[in-house]
């Protein structure tokens, strides 16, 4: 028997009253999906999140292609079954409870591929982004630099619109491949997605499957270049610690970094984890952190900047914490 309790975003959250609900949900999908999908039970997130925090996934899953990512959201879409899209974890808190629902990952080969066509790349929603910005480099092709130093993947960088470097993800992708609640599957231009700084409003509640992105022809030279350029200033302006790179939007086009350091921000610690030394807007964990570390930290930033300056800070990072409080 499954039971829900409580809504989150208008829609129901998943609570077992045995561990044998998720076995069997667990179960349910490892029949439906195709050989090469992968099922498991109380998969722990801490492995799958650059902050190395958080509980267990209900029931973890990476499909092996398209056709298994539909079988599971048509699977989960009717019964309100909660499902968390994740690629490398790299602006993602999940909370010390867990996720009470199925996380898909999209790590396997298929959405990992990198392929290029003229001035074109097709890029898989699990691709690292420094594995696109290699394969346009090799081929000559500029304007995707800036990836290099984004440590998270293609799915994620399209949903928050990623950026580095003066650059954003939307300026160099054409077309998004996309999948909806019922498990459609369509190719949409990306000047149809309404995106924002650090937000892609067209994929909130659907996911990205891929995209096509364009470079420019230049000389392979003066590409690999520019990224040794990109990745020494990172190196110099950013932590090497653990971390979901930058915890805040900048508001108001203030950086966030330069205002949590103007307030003293620096050092600011809440258990395991610490406001950076190196970048007041990244926060770095410790051996032994938490995820509620993490977010009272975040919280108590917030706090002080609305006390000190009256600017309410809005994280960049996405926060998944039934314990500690929703999102």
């Amino acid at each position: 028997m499954m039971h829900q309790t409580g809504t989150t975003g208008g829609r129901m959250v998943w609570r077992a009253a045995d561990p044998a609900v998720w076995d069997e949900w667990a179960t349910r999908l490892g029949r439906l999906l195709s050989p090469a999908a992968r099922v498991v039970r109380d998969e722990p997130m801490s492995r799958h999140t650059t902050w190395r925090v958080g509980g267990p996934a209900a029931v973890w899953v990476e499909p092996a292609g398209e056709e298994d990512l539909v079988r599971v959201v048509r699977a989960c879409g009717p019964a309100g079954m909660p499902v968390l899209v994740v690629g490398r974890g790299s602006n993602l808190l999940v909370g010390d409870a867990g996720f009470h629902g199925v996380v898909v990952a999209l790590h396997g080969e298929y959405w990992q591929r990198v392929e290029v066509s003229g001035e074109r790349l097709w890029c898989g929603a699990g691709a690292r982004l420094k594995a696109v910005a290699v394969a346009a480099r090799d081929a000559g092709l500029s304007g995707l630099e800036f990836l290099e130093g984004i440590p998270g993947s293609v799915g994620g960088a399209l949903r928050m619109n990623a950026g580095a470097m003066g650059s954003s993800m939307f300026e160099v992708v054409e077309t998004v491949r996309l999948m909806d609640a019922a498990g459609e599957v369509r190719e949409v231009a990306a000047g149809l997605l309404d995106v924002r700084y650090r937000c892609c409003e067209g994929l909130r509640d659907r996911i990205a499957l891929g995209a096509w992105l364009r470079g420019r022809p230049a000389p392979r030279e003066e590409i690999q270049e520019r990224m040794q350029s990109y990745s020494r200033r990172r190196w110099a302006t950013q932590p090497a610690a653990p971390s979901a790179g930058c915890v805040f939007k900048n508001p108001g086009g203030v950086p966030a970094g330069r205002l949590l350091d103007e307030l003293g921000c620096k050092g600011w610690r809440e258990g395991g984890a610490v406001v950076s030394d190196v970048h007041a807007n990244f926060i770095v964990t410790e051996a032994g952190a938490t995820a509620a570390d993490v977010l009272r930290l975040i919280r108590r930033l917030q706090e002080h900047v609305w006390r000190e300056r009256g600017i309410l800070l809005e994280p960049e990072v996405r926060i998944v914490a039934e314990a500690e409080g929703e999102e």
